[in-house]
């Protein structure tokens, strides 16, 4: 790994997927950089606030600071003032955890959530906003690669594996070969669906989120919940209120500005996600 700028924004993206902190040495590791280099990038974004050192001489952490920006912004975009009533009616009527997933390219990214389960066993992961989905294994990931051409969907699941954060998460390797047969199920169950792949004991199912005017998907809607649960039958009885939540915030879309600044990312490498 080479250059400041992206050594740095490694840094910050491993450091979020660990808020109790990481030694120099390890994050120096798992990043694959000396040790050196790695401390005084930390000494730099400590300097701005953005890195604190959990005690003398120990782990780094995060501050709240990056997080706080990134409140801030989505509550600029207006996304969860226009999804989060969908996303509450939603999970009251499923009873399980609602999660929706916007399109950064070639990034799908987690951003609100409710829960729908108030007691007993429940899928409450907690730190979903603003995690990048993994592609091959989550149900949204695959509702959104459906969208696509194989071609495009293998693109973007193979670049994934070069990531060293998403690389390390804890979900079932699918091969080429699998993947496309799941994608070309999707395609023609018309939702998407997960179990124990993403994480051992939960099942999930998601269909993508269409702007009404063209068809390009924007995101994507899921309901997850513990694999006893989410069986397949019901996923099936569920899909139809899926698809009317998902078909609902794509017509509101319109009224979110960070929607409406998807369009331009949108049209200009996808479109083979428009609607036939």
């Amino acid at each position: 790994m080479s250059g400041i700028m992206e050594r740095t924004l490694s840094i910050l993206e491993l450091l979020a997927a660990h808020p109790d902190g990481l030694a120099v040495g390890v994050l120096a590791s798992e990043l694959d950089m000396p040790v050196s280099a790695a401390h005084r990038l930390l000494k730099e974004l400590s300097h701005f606030d953005y890195v604190r050192q959990v005690r003398n001489h120990g782990d780094y952490a995060l501050t709240i600071k990056m997080a706080a920006q990134g409140l801030s912004f989505l509550g600029k975009t207006g996304v969860t003032d226009v999804a989060q009533p969908t996303l509450d009616r939603l999970a009251a009527d499923s009873g399980e955890l609602v999660r929706l997933s916007v399109m950064d390219y070639p990034n799908l990214v987690w951003i609100a959530v409710a829960q729908g389960a108030t007691a007993g066993l429940r899928y409450d992961p907690g730190s979903d906003q603003g995690v990048v989905v993994h592609l091959a294994s989550s149900s949204s990931g695959r509702a959104w690669l459906a969208t696509m051409s194989d071609d495009e969907a293998l693109a973007l699941a193979t670049s994934q594996t070069k990531d060293p954060i998403l690389a390390a998460l804890p979900q079932t390797v699918t091969p080429a070969t699998e993947l496309l047969s799941i994608l070309q199920e999707t395609r023609q169950r018309g939702y998407a669906i997960a179990v124990n792949c993403y994480l051992a004991g939960m099942g999930a199912f998601a269909v993508a989120i269409r702007r009404p005017k063209d068809g390009v998907a924007i995101g994507c809607l899921s309901i997850a919940g513990p694999a006893v649960r989410m069986t397949s039958e019901r996923m099936h009885d569920l899909s139809g209120t899926l698809r009317a939540a998902a078909d609902e915030i794509g017509m509101t879309s319109e009224a979110s500005f960070f929607f409406n600044r998807l369009r331009h990312s949108a049209d200009t490498p996808m479109q083979s996600q428009r609607s036939a």
